[in-house]
């Protein structure tokens, strides 16, 4: 059944932010960029032990022929003699995002759950690092699992157990998967996603280089909403709000009343989960909404373990009051 969840009630100073994400990437920056077969070690130490995480990257070819790559994140116990079936989330960047700095949202939560973790560079219709949702994309994060699994020795994943997150426009597509990939997935978690392209497309323009995106939207979708509308229908979750009601996955949507990216997520997000709930009450669909800045509550550090708890990816132990995460939570965004 739908429900509701406000998590947040508003965010430290920009100044606190930013420090405390700097810190995050200069203690990641060496583990995602050992070699593949190395362990990466270096996650943020914040009151407790940290654990190893192994990082593997593949090469594959995209929808269109073009060659891309991935990032797999494995439990650092995870190996040779060791190496059951294991689950395995699927995890889009975002816009102008590389999965390297994906990967470091992560930090060592698949060693903690036992869990595996895919991040694909990914390829638009033009645009790499800006698809949008192009419906190639879409299915080449569908063909994730079982090309991780063909390119990574010794990797085996659960075939009913094979999740989607993702943060903003990575949010937006793992809606898409849903909709276009419904008995792929046992869970989907999307962190403030756009799920109206043609809105998010005039909303650029309030954001700082908005215009400069507009144009690249214009290069990828192959024109203006107004000229090719049903390339950016093709590109909007809302457009398949009906598959998404019916399609019986648990999925959290995560969305921020004060988000200076995707503005005015009440016609995203919200609108979005409005019509699940209107269209199928019983839908296992939920909604947290509170007032961080774009994207801040998906990293492990925030409510990234809160979110992978509530779809069974973690043990419940890691919720609200978990003692390990909340007070760095309540620090860095005033919980």
């Amino acid at each position: 059944m739908a429900t509701e969840r406000t998590d947040l009630k508003g965010l430290a100073t920009c100044a606190i932010l930013v420090a405390a994400l700097a810190a995050i990437a200069a203690g990641l920056a060496h583990s995602f960029s050992t070699p593949a077969s190395e362990p990466a070690s270096d996650a943020p130490q914040r009151g407790r032990t940290t654990l190893p995480v192994r990082v593997e990257r593949f090469a594959y070819t995209a929808h269109d022929g073009a060659r891309s790559y991935a990032l797999l994140l494995l439990p650092g116990w995870y190996g040779p003699t060791d190496d059951p079936a294991i689950p395995l989330v699927v995890c889009p960047h975002g816009r102008n995002t590389m999965p390297e700095a994906a990967a470091r949202r992560w930090a060592d939560l698949p060693t903690r759950g036992g869990f595996a973790v895919v991040l694909p560079a990914g390829q638009g219709r033009v645009l790499r690092l800006l698809s949008w949702g192009y419906p190639g994309q879409v299915d080449d994060l569908a063909r994730m699992p079982a090309l991780a699994e063909q390119a990574v020795p010794g990797f085996h994943y659960l075939r009913d157990r094979v999740y989607a997150v993702g943060t903003s426009m990575g949010g937006q597509e793992v809606l898409l998967l849903l909709a276009r990939h419904p008995r792929l997935l046992a869970g989907v978690i999307a962190f403030d996603p756009a799920t109206d392209l043609a809105d998010r497309y005039v909303k650029f323009a309030q954001i700082p280089s908005g215009r400069e995106e507009q144009r690249r939207a214009r290069i990828e979708v192959g024109g203006t909403p107004a000229h090719v509308p049903r390339a950016y229908e093709a590109r909007s979750p809302i457009t398949y709000v009906r598959r998404i009601a019916s399609a019986n996955v648990p999925v959290e949507l995560w969305w921020s009343t004060e988000d200076e990216v995707i503005v005015d997520q009440d016609r995203q997000a919200g609108r979005l989960y409005r019509q699940v709930e209107l269209l199928n009450p019983e839908a296992p669909v939920s909604r947290s909404v509170g007032s961080w800045s774009h994207a801040c509550e998906s990293w492990s550090y925030a409510k990234l373990p809160v979110a992978l708890a509530r779809i069974g990816l973690l043990s419940a132990s890691w919720l609200e009051d978990d003692p390990l995460y909340q007070p760095d939570w309540k620090t860095l965004c005033n919980a």
